[in-house]
């Protein structure tokens, strides 16, 4: 009995020191500049809510924290697509006027490597914008940071929430730089070949709910896309 003791304290032991190890990762870096903000380029400043009550639909599994809305909108629970997330939502400009509607699929990424650091979340962007067109942003993404800063603390908790204030920009490729990538689709954006970033700022998860008070941005490098260079 002696040893079946000590070996179940050892594996108590060693597993709160993986959890530790992964969480105080040597390798996770919050990236807190996008290389948008530093570039010559003109910029198309979108912003979004990630907020499940506050989008015009959202779906998933089913078995997500995050209910699927409105109520009869189907469910992703197919194997191709079961770990899938489907967001439709309004874009604001920085004046937090409507700009637009912003479609984004994301799915995870069997690249995922925790032990580097890395949450691999493979997403799309279909955006529409009224009287200037469309356009199409594919990028790779890298949860870790929000996951570690945000996720875990509220399922942590004895509360089984968070609040603080969190930011990070998520994109991660698949362009050198870490960015997205843009393609245009019609107006405007026809023929476009450009960059892209997303980043979350975060205020409050719940482990019921998901995103409580968070916002989304997109930095999108376009010749002629935004209104000042009009």
């Amino acid at each position: 009995m002696k040893y079946v003791v000590v070996l179940l304290a050892g594996i108590l032991v060693g597993a709160a020191l993986f959890l530790a190890l992964l969480y105080h990762n040597p390798f996770a870096v919050n990236q807190g500049l996008s290389p948008l903000h530093v570039s010559d380029a003109r910029l198309v400043d979108l912003s979004y809510s990630p907020v499940p009550g506050e989008a015009l639909a959202v779906t998933n599994n089913g078995s997500a924290p995050v209910q699927p809305r409105p109520e009869g909108i189907d469910e992703l629970w197919e194997p191709s697509v079961r770990k899938t997330r489907l967001l439709v939502t309004t874009l604001a400009e920085a004046g937090g006027e409507f700009a637009g509607i912003g479609i984004k699929f994301a799915s995870d990424s069997e690249s995922t490597r925790l032990l580097n650091a890395e949450a691999i979340v493979d997403s799309v962007w279909h955006i529409w914008l009224p009287d200037r067109g469309s356009l199409f942003i594919d990028q790779t993404e890298n949860l870790w940071p929000y996951l570690r800063g945000v996720v875990l603390p509220a399922r942590l908790s004895s509360g089984d929430s968070w609040r603080g204030s969190w930011y990070g920009v998520t994109t991660a490729g698949p362009g050198a730089l870490g960015t997205g990538r843009v393609t245009g689709g019609s107006g405007r954006f026809a023929g476009v070949t450009s960059e892209a970033s997303e980043s979350l700022s975060a205020r409050a998860w719940s482990a019921s709910q998901g995103p409580v008070a968070m916002t989304g941005n997109l930095l999108i490098a376009v010749d002629g896309g935004s209104r000042t260079a009009d």
